[in-house]
Order: structure tokens, then sequence, then C-alpha cells
């Protein structure tokens, strides 16, 4: 697992980290994370991390240390819940807290379409707009949570306050 901080401070970078760092969408990560002086630095996975437990045996923490990002449609609209890796978002529940209509596990073209981004890779931050987004409190429970930066195989390490700050998150008990 190697980073963007420079070659001199995390060693010699493979072709492919190169490659995913260098990614459009990961670049764009990057830059926003810079912007909203995020301590973490992204890093690029020779393995994937399509799910919370690839994410978890790559970075060497526990599953629930890792923020899923998960898109639904809610009303018509994308609602982006970044849940902790060790469960599943209990819909109902979400549904009566917001008192929207309810929400479905959105499609990967509208993922796309909302995001800019691939699922198993659908970062925090990055979007052409800004989506609603809701935190999960069990990440709080970690002093470091791993998010997506942008593509499977990138990763970044931040907090549960972080998150909420720069995502305008709303912090919720999702399970």
């Amino acid at each position: 697992m190697l980073g963007d901080k420079g070659e001199d401070e995390v060693g010699e970078l493979t072709e492919e980290q190169r490659r995913i760092l260098d990614n459009p969408r990961v670049r764009n990560v990057r830059a926003i994370l810079r912007d909203k002086r995020v301590a973490g630095r992204v890093v690029a996975l020779h393995e994937s991390a399509r799910t919370a437990a690839e994410a978890a045996a790559a970075c060497g923490c526990e599953v629930g240390a890792v923020a899923n990002s998960l898109i639904f449609r809610c009303d018509g609209r994308p609602l982006l819940i970044m849940t902790s890796g060790a469960h599943h978002v209990d819909v109902r529940k979400v549904q009566v807290q917001l008192g929207r209509g309810r929400l479905h596990r959105a499609d990967p073209d509208f993922v796309m379409m909302t995001t800019g981004q691939v699922i198993g890779g659908v970062a925090p931050v990055g979007h052409p707009d800004h989506i609603e987004t809701i935190v999960d409190t069990a990440l709080a429970e970690y002093p470091t949570i791993w998010a997506d930066a942008g593509h499977p195989h990138a990763l970044f390490p931040t907090t549960f306050e972080e998150l909420i700050r720069i995502t305008s998150g709303t912090p919720m008990d999702v399970a």
C-alpha cells in the first residue's frame, strides 16, 4: 500500500500505483481533499478494495473501520450513505429518520451519472454536484476510518469528524 506523499517518503511506486493515482477521478478527489485540508493521503492498493472486507485486509484495519459509500435514490435524488463496513443499512429506519419516501439502492448507471465514479470506488467527495450525505454514527468508534478515493484500488484515511466536515454530512444511526 503506497500513497501520494512522494517517492522519497513512501518508496518507489509501481507503474500500476502511478496509474491509479493519476486516474482523473482520483486526481479530482486528491485535489478536493487537499483543498479541504484533509491530513490523510490517498493510497493506491495492489489489491481491490471494492468490498469492506477487501479494504480492511489491504489497510490492516477492522472491517467496521471501512466507510462504505452507498448511493440510494430518495425521492428521485441521490443520497449517499457512508456506513460502517461491519453492518448493512436498515433502509426502513433511515426512511423514517429522514421523513421521506422510499429509499432504493441505486444501479451502476445512476451511481456513475450522479457521482462520476464507479461502484466500489465512490468517494465521499468529488461528485459533479453536492450529494446529501448521511454518515453512520458507528464509524465514530474508530480513531481512523478508510474511505474510497474515486477508484476501487484507492483509499484514504480520515476520521468520523473529518468525514462529516468534508461532506457536510448528517450523523445518523443507519443499522
